[in-house]
């Protein structure tokens, strides 16, 4: 299993307890528009993330990041 399929299985479990919605989770599915999160459950979701992957997510990447594809190409180029 590859480090990127690692990182969606984990990155996917953390979201589960967020997933109030039962959304399918997939490389396209975002945050806002398909598990409609609001801020506070995003930052609470970030520092789940930061706490597994023992990394920083910047205020300025969590901008960028709307899928859960996006989010595990910078959780793996942050472990990098």
């Amino acid at each position: 299993m590859s480090d990127r399929t690692e990182i969606f299985d984990t990155v996917t479990r953390l979201i589960e307890p967020f997933n109030k919605k039962q959304a399918e989770l997939g490389e396209s599915t975002t945050f806002q528009g398909d598990l409609e999160w609001d801020s506070l459950t995003v930052m609470d979701f970030v520092a789940a993330i930061e706490d597994e992957f023992d990394i920083i997510i910047t205020m300025n990447m969590q901008a960028e990041i709307e899928t859960v594809g996006q989010l595990v190409d910078a959780v793996e180029k942050l472990k990098a």
